[in-house]
């Protein structure tokens, strides 16, 4: 019976990988697969039958990692004096509105010299926010982006201190920050051709689930099958693969060996990518990006044989900022009973119980994401979680101290 149910499971799962109608201008994948825009449903098509999953997922991070520029969506001031950015030298970049449009215009001596349109605001605004605008096929960077901790206009990271229109947006850019786009072509400048007709703004449900068109059509003309068909499951996969659907984005800088949206869940990284074997040198890693690379060096990690980025963290929900909810998943093994209990339980009571994060993974200063503000030729660190999982004496400290000082007030 135990072989018979895994053999069903193998063949369901592989033809929730293999199928698939021939398009015109399909994408290959390793596996024989051909993605197509037409093979896609949509995450509104999902929430007939996962409305609870579909209203949380809405409101997440991964949800709002890249949308259409509407004025509801992107950050920062667009009334004076706050919407300017000015670089010196009589150059100016203003945020404007024009009509049901939104612009960066840049202004040279008071002459209006490029104007371009926010087309696309690229991240959910927790650290910030950068926008895209469009060229014929092509998508480039605006040179103004949002600094959520200041709440004002920053010159975008790694730009010169000027204003540069030019940074063009690759398809392994829009890997990360949306769930698909149709690649026309890809070039080595980075210059890649896009149908932005075809594009699914976000990470969402067929980001981790694969196309749903094919599913949709079967569950909706099959209402009694209760078991899903057409889709992949995560939950199915084995721990490597669990990590590398998520260490496709957060495994930091990777040389990729195939076409960008070529990897689907379930696939294996370093088929697609070239993959650095060797452990990561801590200082050398960003905790922007490569999240999984620090988590791989974490003794959590490596003590345990099932931990994932999933044992953390829903992705169906905005967790973000909870400390309490995080702190939770930490005490369901390190709590009373537990082989590896935390030394502070006796001694710090109720307030740990609330707050193992901050000791354990503290805000670290990003050296990859960085803003310089209007006057300051200073740069400005965006600040990020550390998921390098380790005791940090003085953060402790300080944490402890904090939250005695709270109790006693």
């Amino acid at each position: 019976m135990v072989i018979l149910v895994i053999a069903t499971c193998v063949f369901f799962f592989v033809r929730c990988i293999n199928t698939g109608d021939n398009h015109t201008n399909n994408r290959s994948h390793a596996d024989g697969n051909n993605i197509n825009f037409e093979q896609f449903a949509g995450s509104a098509s999902c929430m007939t039958c996962h409305k609870d999953i579909y209203d949380k997922q809405i409101h997440s991070a991964h949800h709002l990692s890249s949308q259409p520029a509407y004025l509801k969506y992107v950050r920062g001031s667009f009334d004076p004096p706050n919407n300017k950015f000015d670089f010196g030298n009589n150059e100016v970049v203003v945020m404007e509105k024009q009509n049901d449009s939104l612009y960066q215009v840049e202004y040279i001596n008071g002459v209006k010299k490029i104007s371009k349109p926010f087309d696309i605001v690229v991240g959910f605004g927790t650290v910030g926010q950068s926008y895209l605008y469009w060229t014929d096929d092509h998508l480039y960077q605006l040179p103004i982006s949002y600094f959520t901790s200041a709440d004002k206009w920053s010159n975008s990271p790694g730009f010169p201190y000027a204003p540069t229109f030019d940074r063009a947006i690759s398809a392994r850019c829009l890997e990360c920050h949306s769930t698909y786009i149709n690649t026309i072509s890809e070039s080595l400048t980075g210059s890649d051709q896009f149908n932005k007709k075809e594009m699914i703004y976000g990470i969402e449900c067929e980001k981790c689930h694969g196309p749903g068109a094919q599913h949709v059509s079967f569950q909706t003309n099959n209402p009694k099958e209760t078991v899903g068909k057409y889709i992949i499951n995560p939950a199915v996969f084995s721990r490597q693969q669990k990590l590398d659907m998520c260490a496709l984005c957060h495994g930091g800088r990777m040389q990729k060996a195939k076409q960008s949206f070529t990897f689907v869940p379930g696939n294996n990284l370093a088929d697609f990518f070239t993959i650095n074997t060797y452990p990561p040198t801590l200082r050398d890693v960003d905790v922007h990006g490569n999240q999984y690379g620090l988590l791989r060096e974490s003794r959590c990690f490596k003590m345990s044989q099932t931990l994932t980025c999933g044992t953390c963290h829903d992705v169906h929900k905005n967790e973000k900022g909870d400390i309490e909810i995080f702190s939770q998943r930490c005490q369901s093994c390190h709590s009373n009973g537990h082989e590896k209990e935390c030394k502070l339980l006796k001694t710090a009571g109720n307030i740990i119980k609330t707050n193992c994060v901050d000791c354990h993974m503290p805000v670290k200063p990003s050296q990859m994401i960085t803003a310089s503000f209007q006057g300051s030729d200073k740069f400005t660190p965006a600040l990020m979680r550390s998921h390098y999982i380790a005791v940090y004496p003085d953060e402790t400290k300080k944490i402890l101290a904090a939250m005695k000082g709270l109790q006693t007030n």
